[in-house]
This record gives C-alpha cells, sequence and structure tokens, in this order.
C-alpha cells in the first residue's frame, strides 16, 4: 500500500473509532432515561441503529461495567461504572449535598417541591430535588433538561450573566412558545432579565407549563459567579400571585444560606 493509502487508511480507522465512541455515549445517554431499562430493539429503534451494531456496543461497555443486562427480563440497563462517574460529578460540586438541608426547610416552610438547577449546554440541567407532600406538586427527574428561557432556575441564572451572552445563550436553543405566556422575543426578555436583577428572583410564570408557577434565585460561588439557581414550583392554585413577593423572599434567603455555606459571596449589586 502506498504512504498516501496507508494515511487514508488510518484515517478512516480513526474517523470509525470517534463515530462508535459518540453512538457508545448516546445510547447511554438513552439507557439513563429510563431506570427500568430498555430492550435491544427498542433502542435500535430510538438510536436508529443497526440491532447487531447496537449489541456489539452494548457490550463492549458492559465488559467496562458502564452497561448491564437483566437477562430474565431482557433489557439493558446502566451499569454501576456509569453511576461510580455519575457520582464523582457529585462529589465534585459539594454544593448539591450542602443544599440538601436548606433544600428540605424551604419545603417546609413553602410547602411547594424544590429544585436544584444548573446551566449547561444553553439548558437547565436539575441536579437535586427535594418534593412537597402534597398530591399536585411538581416533580422532575434529576439529571433531566429544561429551557433557560422558561423556567425559573434558567432565568434566574440568565439573569447573573452579561446582556449579550445572556442573549447570545437564548440564540443556541431558540426561543420556542411553551404556553401563552411564554417569552419569546429577545427584547422582551431583556426587560426581563432586568427585573430580575433589581428584585433579586425569578418567577416562571406559566411559562413552561400551564397552571404551574416557579420562584427561583441563584446560588453563588466564591468569586460571586452564578454557580446554581435554587427554586420552588407548585401549581397557581397554591402558587398564588399575591404570594409570590412573600416566597420570592424565602427562596432568595435560602439561596443566600447555600451561598455562604459553600463559602460563595453575591456580587455587588444583585
Amino acid at each position: 500500500m502506498s504512504p498516501a493509502g496507508k494515511e487514508r487508511a488510518v484515517k478512516r480507522a480513526k474517523s470509525g473509532q470517534v463515530q462508535s465512541l459518540s453512538r457508545a455515549f448516546q445510547l447511554l445517554m438513552r439507557l439513563s432515561q429510563d431506570e427500568a431499562g430498555y430492550t435491544l430493539s427498542e433502542l435500535a429503534s430510538l438510536e436508529h441503529l443497526p440491532p447487531s451494531t447496537v449489541h456489539r456496543l452494548l457490550n463492549s461497555m458492559r465488559q467496562l461495567g458502564f452497561t448491564e443486562f437483566d437477562e430474565p427480563r431482557g433489557v439493558w440497563g446502566v451499569g454501576i461504572n456509569a453511576f461510580r462517574c455519575g457520582n464523582t460529578y457529585l462529589k465534585k460540586r459539594d454544593f448539591i449535598a450542602q443544599s440538601r438541608a436548606v433544600m428540605k426547610r424551604l419545603v417546609a416552610q413553602t410547602g411547594e417541591t424544590s429544585n436544584l438547577g444548573v446551566l449547561r449546554d444553553g439548558e437547565v440541567v436539575f441536579v437535586g430535588q427535594v418534593e412537597c407532600q402534597a398530591v399536585m406538586r411538581m416533580v422532575v427527574s434529576v439529571g433531566s433538561c429544561g429551557p433557560i428561557h422558561a423556567s425559573g432556575v434558567g432565568k434566574a441564572m440568565l439573569s447573573a450573566l452579561p446582556m449579550a451572552e445572556a442573549l447570545q445563550l437564548l440564540g443556541q436553543k431558540g426561543m420556542q412558545p411553551l404556553t401563552p405566556r411564554t417569552l419569546t422575543r429577545k427584547a422582551q426578555f431583556s426587560d426581563e432579565l432586568r427585573t430580575i436583577r433589581l428584585r433579586g428572583y425569578a418567577v416562571d410564570d406559566e411559562e413552561q407549563t400551564e397552571g404551574l408557577r416557579c420562584i427561583a434565585a441563584n446560588i453563588y460561588d466564591e468569586f460571586g459567579m452564578a454557580l446554581a439557581a435554587l427554586s420552588i414550583s407548585g401549581p397557581t392554585v397554591r402558587v398564588q400571585q399575591q404570594r409570590v413577593e412573600a416566597l420570592g423572599a424565602q427562596v432568595v434567603a435560602a439561596a443566600d444560606e447555600i451561598t455562604r455555606l459553600i463559602g460563595g459571596c453575591r456580587p455587588e449589586g444583585q
């Protein structure tokens, strides 16, 4: 084989390896979405891949402990090493553990579910939750994502960024109308961010889900940068408009307490 031919062969091999790695991570992400697991045919259909390819990738990850196969049920799930990797992230971000007691107290005070979220790749990722005991309550899975433009956590964290950076992030995912109340224009959203900065908390006023209201405030690191946002969410029949200001003050106080616990500080003017 000529030198040029060898070079092309090496490039093809590397490209194939990268594609296999990408597909393997996609499968792992898919498995993380349902703790009940998936059959081989379900995964192949969802990922639009040949069953033979899916089977090969799953077995490779199984050998490394990243997937598991439940033979009696015939389903694949996340393996112990995937949990270990995720748990390492949680240990690194110690604010999640530090927030737990404060979130429990906030739930007891307000009667509503409390969530903890961060910004990742233009979306909100929920990393912690304490549920209230009410029959009607807002529940999200830890690790699930939400829109930054129509969630209390997303709006709070965007308010801590320079306006140009916040609007750039909004442009990445777009501002899709999820309910009639969703903010879909950047000029309108800019005004909203200024209001959030002045009062110290954000409100998702039925902008993501009709009948649901959310109030969120930022948690800051030692540099005064927004590390995460703390929120409470509940049905509008309980989280009534006349309660928003008082609940907002409680959420801000709880977020400030977590900021102090992790050695953070609120930036000047916030």
